[in-house]
């Protein structure tokens, strides 16, 4: 019989796709994982894992496997949280992932608020890209995400937050060359800088800025905002800017923030979870405190380049 011990040790492996690694993270010994992993094998009757002196690699019924193990263990974990679930809302163990390019700005405000009104919720929180955040989310090793949409992960399910407009960073020399508000179609003509692959701000970026037809903008990809920005400020180029991280990365000077002119472009952030969570009050309520935790984090900007945030 297939055990759930044996369900989760799969899972590490298959996530890690080395026995010495895997065990490690299980706190057992490798002879231990071995001898759990060949009896899932004999129960299946064909190889899951292909040995090889680096690692192992999923064979094709491995992958198979893998998909419905990490859906039960995402189940198992939703019916397990109905035992801990008491009748006050936002208490217990919360894990939280944020996209990197929200989670600085968003979290010293939402952290402060969640601590005064919900005293008896530890949250967890981790941040990271957004494909790997959804991955995390699907296989059961957070509860839920702060993305922008869309998604490309399917069987999630989405509370609305709040859309997030787009201002353009410039160097402060070369703002005084552009109109103000500044129209999309000029912005296609600038040297704009990007963040590396995998981050969605990044592909906001280029379709906000038609760059993908394929001619060469930018040179630099840099893993933060904050370095992107640091870019812009010594004269490398443009960039866009969301307008609930103003604030924060304008202290340093040397930028310009210039509004777009309507439509103004933005992001649309959600908060996403799996459909077959007992925590849904618990996310709205999370939902509700992160919409105004982007109100105040959002609240020292410049009036002169603020835009609204409209919650959805």
């Amino acid at each position: 019989m297939l055990t759930v011990r044996q369900m989760r040790y799969f899972r590490e492996l298959a996530h890690t796709l080395h026995f010495g690694h895997a065990a490690r993270a299980l706190n057992i010994s490798q002879p231990a994982l071995s001898g759990q992993i060949a009896q899932m094998e004999a129960f299946f009757g064909t190889a899951l894992f292909e040995r090889r002196p680096a690692g192992v690699t999923l064979t094709a019924d491995g992958e198979l496997v893998a998909g419905r193990i990490e859906s039960i263990l995402a189940d198992l974990h939703d019916l397990e949280s109905l035992a801990s679930q008491g009748e006050e809302t936002l208490s217990g163990r919360l894990r939280v992932g944020l996209i990197a390019t929200v989670a600085p700005y968003l979290l010293p405000s939402l952290l402060a608020g969640l601590g005064k009104a919900h005293p008896h919720l530890v949250c967890e929180v981790r941040e990271s890209v957004t494909d790997r955040l959804l991955a995390d989310l699907k296989r059961g090793e957070i509860d839920c995400a702060v993305v922008a949409l869309p998604l490309q992960e399917e069987g999630l399910a989405t509370l609305p937050l709040f859309d997030d407009p787009f201002f353009l960073a410039a160097p402060i020399d070369r703002a005084a060359d552009l109109p103000n508000p500044v129209p999309a179609s000029i912005v296609g003509e600038e040297r704009i800088l990007l963040l590396e692959e995998g981050h969605c701000l990044r592909t906001q970026a280029v379709d906000i800025c038609r760059l993908s037809d394929g001619r060469e903008r930018a040179v630099f990809g840099a893993t933060s905002l904050a370095t992107l920005l640091r870019m812009v400020a010594g004269g490398l180029g443009a960039t866009l800017i969301p307008s609930m991280a103003v604030r924060d990365e304008t202290r340093g000077g040397g930028l310009a923030i210039l509004p777009f002119a309507e439509p103004v472009p933005y992001r649309r952030l959600v908060l996403a979870f799996r459909p077959t969570t007992a925590r849904r009050a618990d996310f709205e309520a999370f939902a509700r405190a992160t919409r105004t935790a982007c109100e105040e984090a959002i609240a020292g900007a410049d009036p002169a380049i603020r835009s609204p945030i409209t919650a959805r």
